[in-house]
């Protein structure tokens, strides 16, 4: 008989290398839904990199940096899985590029994105794109020849930094690729629980809202909304898949 007391998903390393940063909450990890040991909607972002095998990655945006973690997390398991191969250093190069573009300019709060001794870089090694999402698409992944296999647009949230976050990466997006828009539930500030301190950093957006509400026929739409559902519980700020039809 299966011990019911395991879990598939291992609490105990979640909460010390995903959630935490050395104990205290990754910032703005609330806007997922997750705590110290829920991974909130990051679970759906780890299962579709895993799902689809994505290998080019780029995250525009991150506040502490969270969703790098999953995403990097997903590929590492799929190289202990067997799925992708390596060289057993956990700086793989292609087999793991997570591609973080971020200004740090302080536009929505102070971050540790460009600290290269703290523990998220000394931990999941993003390639690290100190820059607006404009000049990096140019002068980096145009200049490269680079096709995006996984995007997630979490940066400027007004309706103009979306669109054109969205309208310029999408061109490079691979034939199978998906990109996902945070804070896309225009609800979930009338029910979301957050904590006391993590209110200090909340700010309303509601770009990413209605820039989804635009979107052509051309793209498929996955809305995951999961505010309310349980009460007492953390919510996701909202999440939306998009891929083409």
């Amino acid at each position: 008989m299966a011990d019911m007391d395991e879990m598939i998903s291992n609490q105990e390393f979640i909460k010390k290398n995903i959630t935490t940063n050395d104990g205290e909450p990754v910032p703005y990890r609330w806007t997922h839904g997750a705590t110290d040991e829920h991974l909130g909607d990051g679970i759906l972002v780890y299962s579709l990199i895993q799902h689809m095998r994505s290998k080019n990655c780029v995250c525009i945006g991150s506040g502490g940096g969270y969703i790098p973690r999953i995403i990097t997390q997903a590929r590492i398991d799929l190289y202990k899985q067997g799925i992708f191969e390596g060289n057993g250093d956990y700086n793989w190069g292609d087999i793991v590029t997570t591609y973080l573009i971020d200004a740090c300019n302080g536009i929505g709060g102070p971050n540790d994105l460009d600290n290269e001794e703290s523990f998220f870089r000394k931990t999941f090694y993003p390639r690290f794109i100190k820059s607006t999402s404009v000049d990096a698409y140019y002068n980096f992944f145009v200049k490269q020849d680079i096709q995006i296999d996984f995007l997630f647009i979490d940066g400027d949230h007004s309706y103009e930094g979306v669109k054109i976050d969205f309208d310029l990466y999408s061109n490079i997006l691979s034939d199978r690729g998906i990109i996902a828009i945070h804070d896309t539930d225009k609800e979930y500030e009338k029910g979301l629980i957050i904590s006391e301190d993590a209110k200090k950093d909340y700010h309303k957006f509601d770009g990413p809202s209605t820039f989804i509400e635009e979107l052509g026929p051309e793209w498929k739409l996955f809305n995951f909304f999961n505010e309310g559902i349980l009460k007492s519980k953390p919510s996701s700020t909202g999440l939306t898949l998009i891929q083409h039809a």
